[in-house]
C-alpha cells in the first residue's frame, strides 16, 4: 500500500490536474485570509495541490502545528503565515518527490514572509509511525491533515500518534474522504482507485469508533459535501458506493463523554475571534451568535473552556445537576440532509 501511494504521488502525479477524479479536490469558496496566504505561495507548490477540503481552524497565531501528509507543503505554508514568526508548522509525508519540492522553496517563502528564520520543518516519515520521528508527547497545539489519512494501511495508529503528540486541549483538525459503506477488499488493492483518496476512505461510522479508541472521545463533524467522481470507468468499477468529503474537529480532552449530556449548561460567544465578530462556528451544528446565550451540552462547554477558545466566551453554569442526554442532540452523519436530520435552529450536538 505504501509503495503504490509513493509511486502515484511521486511519479504519476505532476499537478493536481494528473487527478482521475475530483475527490482530491477542494472546491469550497475560499475565505479572504485564504485567498491573501496562497497568492504569497510559490506557483510550483500550489500546483501540487492534492487536498479534498479547507484545515484552516481559528486562532493560529503563535501555536505550533503538526500536518500529516504535507505533500508539496501548500497548507503548511499557507499556515506557516497564519501562526507567525513565533509560531512553527512540522510537516510529514513520506513521498521524497513531494517532500523536494517543500524543501526546495523553504528559503523561498521565508524571505517572501520577511521573517529571520524559517518556521516551517519537513519530516520524511509515515504518520501511522510518527514516534519514529522524534516527536515529544503534547508537541503540538493543533494537527492538521487534508486528504491523506485515508492513505494510511493503519487509520488506528494514526489517531493514536496525533493524540499523544497534542498538548491537553489541543485538537486534530481534517478534512478527508469518507464513504457510506465498508470498501470491499478488492478495490483496496486498486492502485488508481487507492491514489484517488476512493478504495481507502473509511466508512463514516468505523471513522468514529476508531477515533473513540484514540481517545478521542466525541468527534465533531465542521462540514462535508458528496463527492462526484465524474470518471464513467472508475465509477462503474465503485458501483453504488457515496462518497464524502468532510472535516471533521476532534479535542483532546480527557473528561469528554461518550454522548453529549445535559448539564443545564449554556456560553456566550463574546465576538472577539478575529474575522468572526456576528457569529463563530464550532461545528455543524453549533453557529453562536455573538453576546446570545446559547445552551450547550457538556461536552461542547469543555471543547470551549477547556481549550484556547476560553478566552472568547463567558460560560454559565457548572456540573452540580444532570438533565438527561442534551435535547435535540442530532446525528453526526456526513451530508445527511433530509428534513427530519436538520435542525432548523438551536443548539444541538
Amino acid at each position: 500500500m505504501h509503495q503504490n501511494i509513493k509511486e502515484y504521488y511521486g511519479k504519476t502525479l505532476q499537478q493536481s490536474a494528473d487527478l482521475q477524479t475530483n475527490a482530491c479536490c477542494t472546491d469550497t469558496a475560499l475565505p479572504d485570509v485564504l485567498k491573501t496566504a496562497l497568492s504569497h505561495i510559490h506557483d510550483e507548490v500550489l500546483n501540487r495541490y492534492y487536498g479534498c477540503g479547507l484545515i484552516l481552524p481559528d486562532l493560529l497565531t503563535n501555536k505550533h502545528i503538526l500536518d500529516l501528509g504535507c505533500g508539496a507543503g501548500r497548507d503548511c505554508y499557507v499556515l506557516s503565515q497564519l501562526v507567525g514568526e513565533n509560531g512553527s508548522v512540522t510537516g510529514v509525508d513520506m513521498t521524497a518527490e513531494q517532500l523536494a519540492v517543500a524543501n526546495q522553496y523553504l528559503d523561498w517563502h521565508t524571505q517572501r514572509y520577511g521573517y529571520q528564520q524559517a518556521n516551517v520543518r519537513f519530516l520524511q516519515g509515515y504518520i501511522e509511525r510518527l514516534n519514529e520521528l522524534n516527536l515529544a508527547d503534547a508537541e503540538f497545539d493543533l494537527i492538521v491533515s487534508n486528504c491523506v489519512i485515508n492513505l494510511s494501511p493503519d487509520k488506528l495508529a494514526v489517531l493514536k500518534q496525533a493524540y499523544r503528540l497534542l498538548k491537553p486541549g489541543g485538537e486534530l483538525y481534517f478534512s478527508d474522504v469518507y464513504a457510506d459503506r465498508r470498501i470491499p477488499q478488492d478495490l483496496l488493492q486498486d492502485p488508481i482507485l487507492l491514489g484517488e483518496c476512493l478504495s481507502g476512505a473509511l466508512y463514516w461510522n468505523d471513522f468514529h469508533n476508531l477515533s473513540k479508541q484514540a481517545g478521542f472521545a466525541d468527534p465533531r463533524l465542521v462540514e462535508d459535501r458528496p463527492l462526484t467522481i465524474d470518471n464513467p470507468a472508475i465509477q462503474k468499477r465503485l458501483g453504488n458506493i457515496r462518497f464524502f468529503s468532510a472535516t471533521y474537529r476532534l479535542f483532546k480532552l480527557d473528561a469528554l463523554e461518550p454522548a453529549c449530556e445535559d448539564y443545564g449548561q449554556a456560553v456566550i460567544y463574546q465576538g472577539t475571534i478575529e474575522d468572526h465578530p456576528d457569529t463563530f462556528r464550532l461545528d455543524k451544528h453549533h453557529l453562536m451568535e455573538s453576546h446570545k446565550v446559547f445552551p450547550v451540552c457538556g461536552n461542547t462547554w469543555r471543547m470551549l473552556h477547556d481549550s484556547r477558545f476560553k478566552p472568547h466566551f463567558k460560560f454559565i453554569g457548572n456540573w452540580d445537576r444532570h438533565y438527561g442526554i442534551f435535547e435535540g442532540c442530532a446525528s453526526a452523519l456526513p451530508y445527511n440532509d433530509t428534513p427530519e436530520n436538520t435542525p432548523e435552529s438551536g443548539s444541538c450536538c
